[in-house]
């Protein structure tokens, strides 16, 4: 939750700037401000929500592939046959 307040506010930030540099307003900067980043602080915490869950299911899965990850960084899986030296 700490992550999405930060965020609120270093959002509210640059559309308040953004909006009032380009009408030279500050009641439609302040606006801007407060509607934008508000939609978008809430879009963002669903965001992340899913992205977690997506990470939770990639860990569970990561159980299951761990011969292929195992292949991919060595070259071999555990099935190729080895040479006694």
């Amino acid at each position: 939750m700490k992550k999405t307040i930060t965020f609120a506010v270093m959002h509210f930030s640059v559309a308040f700037t953004v909006a009032y540099l380009l009408t030279g307003s500050l009641v439609v900067g302040g606006a801007v401000a407060l509607v934008e980043p508000a939609i978008n602080t809430v879009a963002f915490y669903f965001h992340e929500m899913v992205w977690k869950k997506l990470e939770d299911k990639e860990e569970v899965a990561g159980g299951q592939t761990s011969q292929s990850s195992e292949q991919l960084s060595n070259g071999f899986s555990n099935n190729d046959v080895t040479f006694a030296s």
